[in-house]
């Protein structure tokens, strides 16, 4: 919707939708002031929802004349945002704008901050962590969309010694709420309080959710990965592009785990749309899908696999990538785990564990049926399951035909 002035059309910018489960979104930082130009798909400013972090551009050229919703507000799809003035002679400066409140500390660089050039403007938490730094974020290549500095970039800078030390250390985290207090109204040494980032607090009410709705189980079978490890070695991959191969073709036997639950209506899926559980680090954690994952190679999950990380480290997945999985693998075995219960991402009724893969001494039996003492690569594979959808049985007959066929690579 828009509406005309004098010399201006003032276009909406709204709280846009993504994905048909989100029905808000926080907005956590403005990347333009009020009468700064702005661009037919530039980045206005920065939204956070349950399940992805995205950029908001703008559907018009010219000058940023209003800023509705300020940072840290929540407001449904569809509210209104900000306005552009499709034409710069409108409004020339921002006092030219309507009357507002003033932007909160958080809308705006500080104003020490190293301004990028027009074309590699950076998100304000970017040039927040600049300026604490004290980086020309110029002089910091950027991986984002032409050439934009993201937050990815700017903390590998300054882990590579770029900038220099800031007179005290504050958090990095795009939404704490933490500003360093007085001396004397300091904390007792040892002791920090911060309120939980909303994707943290996103991830903590869906785990709730799943323990409240699905009727959990875990399953766990011991997995002899020496042919897994053999052929990753040959084609130059990870264990876990092989893993999610087997899952996909155990998932078209043992169709009632490649479903979705829905009160009472178990819808099973013919297609495989494979979530793969990716940390953020201290940001949490999201899962991007891969859609159609039975019709790609061992080596096509690996490359889908390491694009939907890298994106996802870097807030640059768009909504449509984290919706929708039938099947969910997560793989804490990369960082030494050996067993965990992980948590079914509802309305899905199952999700592998991908454990560590440990040299152990085992039994083996040879040909002649003769038993001996063996060094073997094992991991232990862990199904979390709704008993809802499918009994103890069904998850061990699919755990045992996933392990042969792991065991027979």
């Amino acid at each position: 919707m828009s509406s005309s002035t004098t010399d201006a059309v003032l276009v909406d910018v709204p709280m846009p939708q993504m994905g048909t489960s989100i029905t808000e979104g926080t907005v956590i930082g403005w990347s333009k002031a009020v009468g700064d130009p702005v661009e037919v798909d530039e980045t206005v400013c920065e939204i956070s929802t349950d399940k992805v972090d995205s950029e908001c551009p703008s559907p018009s050229a010219g000058v940023l004349a209003e800023i509705l919703v300020e940072v840290g507000e929540t407001v449904e799809v569809g509210t209104v945002l900000a306005r552009i003035a499709a034409s710069g002679d409108a409004i020339a400066t921002p006092a030219a704008a309507a009357p507002q409140p003033a932007p909160s500390a958080q809308a705006r660089p500080p104003q020490t901050s190293t301004r990028p050039s027009a074309s590699r403007r950076s998100s304000p938490v970017v040039t927040r962590i600049a300026a604490a730094h004290g980086i020309d974020l110029d002089l910091v290549p950027g991986t984002g969309r032409n050439g934009r500095v993201t937050k990815r970039d700017v903390l590998a800078y300054v882990a590579d010694g770029g900038g220099t030390a800031p007179e005290a250390e504050r958090p990095l985290h795009s939404e704490s709420p933490y500003r360093p207090d007085p001396v004397a109204d300091a904390p007792a040494a040892g002791v920090t309080v911060e309120t939980l980032s909303r994707m943290r607090q996103s991830i903590g009410a869906a785990m709730l959710r799943s323990q409240q709705t699905a009727a959990t189980c875990h399953t766990v079978v011991e997995c002899d990965m020496s042919r897994v490890e053999r052929r990753r070695r040959e084609l130059g991959l990870t264990a876990l592009p092989l893993v999610a191969r087997a899952v996909v073709e155990t998932l078209r036997e043992y169709r009632q785990l490649n479903a979705t639950l829905d009160g009472t209506e178990l819808t099973r899926h013919d297609a495989v749309h494979l979530g793969i559980a990716v940390s953020l680090g201290d940001d949490g954690l999201i899962v991007p899908v891969i859609r159609d994952a039975q019709d790609r190679s061992p080596e096509g999950l690996g490359r889908s696999i390491k694009d939907l990380a890298g994106r996802a480290r870097a807030k640059r997945l768009q909504p449509d990538e984290v919706r929708g999985a039938t099947f969910t693998i997560t793989n804490p075995g990369a960082f030494g785990a050996i067993i965990a219960t992980p948590v079914i991402d509802v309305p899905q009724v199952a999700i592998l564990d991908l454990e560590a893969i440990v040299r152990r001494p085992v039994v083996v039996t040879d040909a002649d049926g003769q038993e001996s003492i063996a060094i073997r690569p094992i991991g232990n594979l862990i199904l979390g399951w709704d008993h809802r959808a499918i009994d103890g049985v069904y998850a061990a007959q699919f755990l045992a035909a996933l392990r042969d066929r792991l065991q027979a690579l």
